[in-house]
Parts: structure tokens; sequence; C-alpha cells
């Protein structure tokens, strides 16, 4: 993927993601949310934010995840993403721009969410919200691409053997919806690593 300039990179991730444009669910009961993927280039290198939420969230507590949460009534799923990203990580909605959405994904805690992705300037100035946010760290997407730090684990739901993807970033275990908006994301830029048996 070209970095060289600005222009270049953002161009080319939109048509990525545009073509094909990621995968709906079929609409049900369950309850919409959004996040944002926040992209941006340091040094040449594509990096990205995650979170580790905070230990006294309702749901999905103390797990590393992308800024995101629930929609409000009326609300479509790309302001409930800007507005979570702001509420949770202080990054102002105006500087954010939209590139696409990659697949629509569902939790076994019965939420539909849309992952967004957005160009954010470097520097990147962020403000924890300590209600929700016990951190906030920088990734370069190439260290999901270190085979060193990707595993494939065996899991059994419901009685069914499935590989779970875990990327081990810094001493930190990624796993379940973030990483399967990772693999997504990976897959979109050509760079997805092929699956291996544990």
């Amino acid at each position: 993927m070209s970095q060289n300039s600005t222009t270049s990179w953002i161009i080319d991730l939109r048509t990525r993601l545009s073509s094909p444009p990621g995968l709906r669910l079929p609409p049900t009961d369950a309850r919409r949310a959004a996040v944002l993927v926040p992209l941006y280039v340091d040094a040449g290198e594509l990096w990205t934010l995650l979170t580790k939420r905070s230990d006294t969230l309702s749901t999905h507590k103390g797990q590393f995840a992308f800024p995101g949460g629930a929609l409000e009534e009326k609300e479509d799923a790309w302001t409930a993403a800007l507005r979570e990203t702001h509420e949770e990580v202080g990054i102002e909605p105006q500087k954010i721009l939209q590139l696409g959405a990659l697949d629509e994904a569902e939790t076994p805690s019965g939420f539909h969410i849309l992952p967004y992705v957005g160009a954010v300037p470097f520097p990147i100035e962020t403000t924890p919200n300590p209600a929700e946010i016990e951190e906030i760290f920088s990734v370069p997407i190439s260290a999901f691409l270190n085979p060193s730090m990707v595993e494939d684990r065996a899991v059994s739901i419901d009685g069914q053997r499935r590989l779970l993807r875990v990327y081990h970033i810094a001493g930190r275990q990624v796993w379940g919806l973030t990483a399967r908006i990772v693999q997504n994301l990976l897959l979109r830029l050509g760079l997805e690593l092929p699956t291996v048996e544990p």
C-alpha cells in the first residue's frame, strides 16, 4: 500500500474498502453499535489506536477494543462511532476522515457492530475517559503481521472446536471481536496472515 503521501494512502484505503463494500448482517432485534478503527501514518508506517476498557464497565470489561459503543435513538452508525470516540479517547470528530466500513459483526453479548475506518492526523492528541477507558495505546499495523505474535488458539464453543485468533501485542492479548475486526482490516489491505493450525 502506498504511503508516500497523506493523499495517496487515504485514496488507496478508500478504494480497498469500497470495492467490494463490507458485509452487512440481516436486520434483527440485536442492539446496534459502531466502533472506529483510527488509522494514521507515522514515519511512513501505518498505525492504529486501541483501548483497554475499564474493569468497572457492564460489558466487555477489561478487554482491548477500538473506541465505540451503542447507537443512540435515531443516530446513524458513523455519528455514533465519532461520538463514542470523542467520549472515550478525546479525538475531536472534525479531525476524523471517514475512509469506509468493514464487515458488520455480531457479538455473544447481543450487539450488531459496524466498524468504521477513519484517518486521523498525526500527532494524535488523546485523553482517556477514566470512567470507561483504562489505557490508550498505539500499534503499528505491521505488528499484527508478525507470525510470532499471532496465535490461532483451539477453543470449544457450544461443543464445537473452533480457532480463536489472538494477537499478542506488547504483553497484551487482543482477541474476540477486536481481533476479528483486525483480521478483516488486514484482509482488505491485502495483508492477512493465513490461519495456522495450533
